[in-house]
């Protein structure tokens, strides 16, 4: 059953031509919002905080600070209303869910840059 599950999505899922990022890289993922019969394109900038999953169903998630309250989107890897995603940042973490970030404030919520 999982080889027929595994053998649907190569085959019939559209795979999408996006960079490869990590927990620690600051994104901003471009996606279209429909209000009615009109279309706008929308942004959402900050820290990927995890990438789980696997194959069509993977999934990120983004945290960006709206003012002083954290906001975080989980966006998944496949969503037809992802236009582009620009990787603005390289983070430098020893963790590939770094959700020790949401309590870090001030100087200490920075990431490090990691040379390319």
């Amino acid at each position: 059953m999982e080889n027929l599950v595994n053998f649907v999505q190569n085959e019939f899922v559209a795979k999408k031509d996006l960079p490869e990022f990590a927990a620690g890289d600051t994104l901003t993922i471009y996606y279209e919002i429909r209000e009615g019969k009109k279309t706008r394109t929308q942004f959402f900038k900050g820290v990927v905080i995890q990438r789980r999953g696997s194959g069509s169903s993977e999934t990120f998630t983004i945290r960006k600070m709206s003012g002083t309250v954290g906001v975080e989107r989980i966006f998944p890897i496949n969503l037809p209303a992802i236009q582009k995603i620009e990787i603005n940042k390289r983070g430098k973490v020893r963790r590939a869910r770094i959700f020790y970030f949401r309590q870090l404030t001030g100087k200490k919520a920075q990431i490090k840059e990691r040379r390319v």
